[in-house]
């Protein structure tokens, strides 16, 4: 192994051990999609090489993570080691607005709706496509 392979881990790798992917399989196809940036250029192979002070922004469930690698690791281990491979450097997100019920969605747990519910629920819908 050469000094500089020595210095950098594998993309697909280093996004398993710090614990944003399950598998490495799914890290490997997140790289693939090309749904990762490495420095601002997005990445396509999973063999991409990663070192220390690079930034990383992808999307991780509903919100854009932006990281900054501290540490390559050597292995995925608990969670807190795990988070000591990163520096969370994403803007926060936004707080959740109060949601406001939609007319016609029931509440969770009030069952199916009768025929008359139905019905009304029906009529509230067309009203509102028109």
């Amino acid at each position: 192994m050469t000094f500089d392979e020595a210095e950098t881990l594998r993309l697909d790798k280093w996004l398993w051990y710090a614990r944003f992917c399950k598998t490495r399989s799914l890290a490997t196809s997140i790289c693939r999609h090309g749904d990762v940036r490495l420095n601002k250029v997005p990445v396509r192979k999973s063999n991409h090489g990663v070192r220390i002070g690079d930034v990383l922004t992808f999307a991780q469930g509903p919100r854009i993570r932006v990281i900054r690698i501290a540490g390559l690791g050597a292995r995925r281990g608990p969670a807190a080691e795990a988070q000591a491979l990163y520096e969370d450097i994403s803007p926060p997100m936004p707080p959740r607005e109060k949601r406001v019920p939609i007319s016609g969605v029931r509440e969770a747990g009030a069952g199916r709706p009768t025929k008359r519910e139905r019905r009304a629920i029906d009529r509230l819908r067309e009203t509102r496509s028109t």
